[in-house]
């Protein structure tokens, strides 16, 4: 056994050891537990089933990471993405009234052209034709709608006739709770403390016991329940109308993870000579991830920035990724106590936050003496939070890049595949107006 992990894994040639893949395993096992609690807490708002989505959740991540440690041999983890899936629940179902069995559908659509273009080079092709500055935009974007997602729900934030939105009642122990939350986890997150936002999520449970806003289950360990509720209900009955969510979900995850991957290849020094070997294996995992939990009942993976915490710590082969995932089949049998934490919006709202602040931490990458890729990427980025939409903002973002490099007369900068996205989109926004 010892002699094939050693093999499979290149342990020696990556100047490893099978003792610190094993450890590193185990830290992004820490760094990204928060999620079994985030993702379904985010996807009952859906009108879905708890433990149904915790199980989905947790499976998914387990393919993921079995599947980028065993094929593409990188400690990368896989999971379902929280600014995908906040889009999925708030924006599709939410706001444009979408079924989540309608949203599932429009997921494992877009999850299955990822997987078949995640085998040819056109993946690589769909994601160099939107231009850098749109990419960081988005992901900025998606960052600040994550965000407003987060002091919405922990009360920060609240609807105001006047001024749409305003600040929330800080002497509600509630909406306190969150604003000592979202504190405690920068605090962690800036001095660099491994599972920053684990260990945050931890302390306030245990406040919210103490005073009285987190109540035990009576039974702490079980299988989860209402799986049967989530498991393939997805439905197609509305996909002609959400061809826009298809697009803006498969553009989105791919440009997202892929930029994931390799700023933590890069990080654990395995480029080579600025290219990514077995770069198609790796963007299979998170395709082959998201094809099986859309079945399952969650919405699409992606990469996570975690990662980097084990590759800091040494990881440098897909054993860690496999150490992660199996940890996290450990987990099936704490639904109660996952399901009462996500109960207490103080527990899982400031993790939102902090995430949410770390994706729009992309916009300092931006060029801002360069007017015709910094406006529409700062405008693809305000118009989401703003309309409560990621696909406003991508679209809004793509029709003024076009329209402004053709201005500037910079017609050599736009790749064919936008002048057909703007239109697209063009013809969306005409049929809301008609």
């Amino acid at each position: 056994m010892k002699g094939f992990i050693l093999r499979h894994f290149q342990i020696e040639q990556r100047k490893t050891s099978i003792k610190t893949e094993l450890l590193c395993g185990l830290l992004n096992f820490f760094a990204i537990m928060y999620i079994i609690v985030v993702n379904p807490a985010l996807f009952e708002h859906a009108g879905m089933n708890f433990g149904g989505v915790f199980l989905a959740t947790i499976v998914a991540t387990a393919i993921g990471c079995f599947y980028m440690g065993m094929i593409a041999n990188y400690p990368i983890v896989i999971a379902p993405g929280i600014g995908i899936n906040a889009y999925v629940v708030f924006t599709v179902v939410v706001s444009m009234g979408h079924s989540w069995q309608d949203a599932l559908g429009a997921c494992f659509v877009a999850a299955s052209i990822f997987l078949v273009l995640s085998m040819t080079s056109f993946r690589e092709q769909l994601i160099s034709s939107i231009p850098e500055c749109l990419k960081i935009g988005i992901t900025a974007g998606i960052g600040l709608f994550v965000t407003f997602i987060g002091l919405k729900n922990g009360g920060f934030v609240v609807a105001d006739p006047s001024t749409f939105v305003t600040m929330g009642n800080l002497t509600d122990p509630g909406t306190a709770l969150t604003a000592i939350g979202v504190l405690l986890c920068l605090i962690l997150t800036i001095l660099n403390v491994p599972a920053a936002l684990l260990i945050g999520m931890i302390i306030i449970a245990i406040i919210a016991g103490i005073i009285g806003l987190l109540p035990l289950p009576s039974q702490l360990v079980s299988l989860p329940t209402g799986i049967d509720t989530t498991i393939g209900g997805l439905e197609f009955d509305q996909i002609h109308e959400m061809l826009p969510v298809v697009m803006v979900i498969l553009l989105v995850t791919m440009f997202d993870t892929t930029g994931t991957m390799i700023g933590v290849a890069k990080q654990a020094k395995l480029m080579k000579g600025g290219v990514f070997p077995n770069l198609r294996s790796a963007l299979m995992a998170d395709a082959f991830a998201s094809f099986w939990g859309t079945l399952l009942g969650t919405g699409p993976c992606s990469s996570f920035a975690e990662s980097s915490a084990g590759v800091m710590a040494g990881a440098r082969t897909g054993l860690a990724a496999v150490t992660t995932g199996l940890l996290f089949i450990t987990l099936i049998f704490l639904s109660p106590l996952a399901q009462a934490i996500a109960a207490v919006p103080a527990i899982t709202s400031p993790v939102l936050i902090i995430a949410g602040i770390q994706m729009f931490g992309e916009i300092s990458t931006l060029d801002w003496n360069d007017k015709p890729t910094l406006f529409p990427s700062v405008l693809a980025c305000i118009v989401m939070p703003l309309t409560y939409s990621i696909t406003n903002g991508v679209a809004m973002g793509m029709i003024s890049y076009v329209a402004i490099s053709i201005a500037a007369g910079r017609r050599k900068d736009i790749h064919p595949l936008l002048y057909l996205f703007t239109i697209w989109f063009l013809l969306e926004f005409l049929k809301i107006i008609q």
